[in-house]
C-alpha cells in the first residue's frame, strides 16, 4: 500500500481514482457492461446527465483506454461507444462497489442523521 501522498505511485492512484471514482463514469462503465450502445440510448438511460457532460466524460474514458468509440458513415453518422478490454476489467470493481452501496445505504443514511442531530444539538448549544 502506498502512504506517501507525494510519491507518484500514490498520484498516479489518485488520477485514475479521479476518472472512475466519478458518478458519470461509474454510470457510463455500468450502461456499457450490457454492450455497445449509441450516444443518444446512453443520454436517455441516463437522463441525468447533459448532453456536454456525457460527451466529456466519454471523451475522458476513450483517453484513458476504458471505451472505444466508433463511426459508421451514414447520414447522421452513427457513432458507437463500447467498452475496451480495459473497460471490461473495470466492471468487476464497478459492480462490487455498486453492490456494497445498495448493502450499506441503509446504515449510511442511520449515521448521517445521526450526525446530523447531533450537529443540530451543538449549533443549538
Amino acid at each position: 500500500m502506498v502512504h506517501n501522498p507525494e510519491s507518484p505511485a500514490c498520484k498516479g492512484i489518485n488520477e485514475v481514482l479521479s476518472r472512475i471514482g466519478d458518478k458519470w463514469s461509474m454510470l457510463i462503465v455500468s450502461r456499457l457492461a450490457d454492450g455497445p450502445q449509441r450516444f443518444s440510448e446512453l443520454r436517455r438511460a441516463i437522463q441525468t446527465i447533459s448532453h456536454r457532460m456525457l460527451t466529456l466524460t466519454l471523451r475522458g474514458l476513450e483517453r484513458d483506454g476504458l471505451v472505444s468509440r466508433t463511426v459508421t458513415p451514414s447520414i447522421p453518422p452513427r457513432v458507437d461507444y463500447e467498452l475496451t478490454a480495459l473497460g471490461h476489467s473495470l466492471r468487476g470493481p464497478v459492480c462490487a462497489l455498486s453492490q456494497w452501496a445498495l448493502d450499506n445505504i441503509d446504515a449510511i443514511h442511520g449515521a448521517q442523521g445521526t450526525f446530523d442531530a447531533g450537529a443540530e444539538l451543538g449549533r443549538a448549544a
